[in-house]
């Protein structure tokens, strides 16, 4: 028999896997991407779905999720147990493509579902914001700064975020540019993932 936390999380994603809202804005229809339960304590925010994503239904299943591992030192086992990690974008949905990549995350579903989800989950997590999306969203004090500024000065939002760039292609060149970031912020990302483990 399911506890009440249990029934709550199952009765949520039922909702989720139902959710609509945006359906007249998604070109490639209605897929919600998202894991989580009431004892993940590192959760990760990223941007939306991909279209690798949207086909196999699978959070970063794609070369940006590699990257995101090899940074985070997460192996996959770790990274799709929702029992200790929680994936939730700031768009469940693949929003499609625009100039230059990907549309935006749909605003509604932030809206709809984040306080929801993350209400189930333990208070004394740790939360990487992955990409400026999710750290326009969740650190609105810092928006004066860049989102290399917010990455550089990860120190000040522990221990509740962790702010980071997205991991995709573009990274590799963002990285050589700002060296500091494999010297000083990985090293640190790992350790604060590996204690929240």
């Amino acid at each position: 028999m399911l506890s009440p936390a249990e029934h709550g999380e199952n009765l949520l994603r039922t909702e989720i896997a139902a959710c609509r809202i945006c359906a007249d804005h998604l070109p490639h229809g209605v897929r919600p991407v998202a894991s989580f339960s009431a004892t993940a304590r590192l959760l990760i925010i990223g941007q939306a779905p991909g279209s690798k994503v949207h086909e196999s239904g699978i959070p970063w299943d794609d070369a940006s999720g590699d990257r995101l591992r090899e940074w985070t030192g997460l192996s996959k086992a770790q990274m799709y147990d929702p029992a200790r990690v929680a994936l939730v974008p700031m768009g469940f949905c693949y929003p499609g493509k625009a100039s230059g990549g990907d549309k935006p995350p749909r605003p509604e579903c932030a809206r709809q579902w984040h306080a929801r989800v993350l209400d189930l989950l333990p208070d004394d997590r740790l939360t990487l914001l992955v990409g400026t999306y999710a750290q326009a969203h969740y650190l609105p004090d810092a928006r004066k700064l860049s989102m290399t500024g917010r990455v550089h000065a990860f120190r000040d939002y522990l221990p509740r975020f962790f702010p980071l760039p997205h991991p995709a292609w573009r990274s590799t060149i963002w990285m050589r540019q700002n060296p500091w970031f494999e010297a000083e912020v990985l090293p640190e990302l790992r350790e604060a993932v590996a204690r929240q483990l």
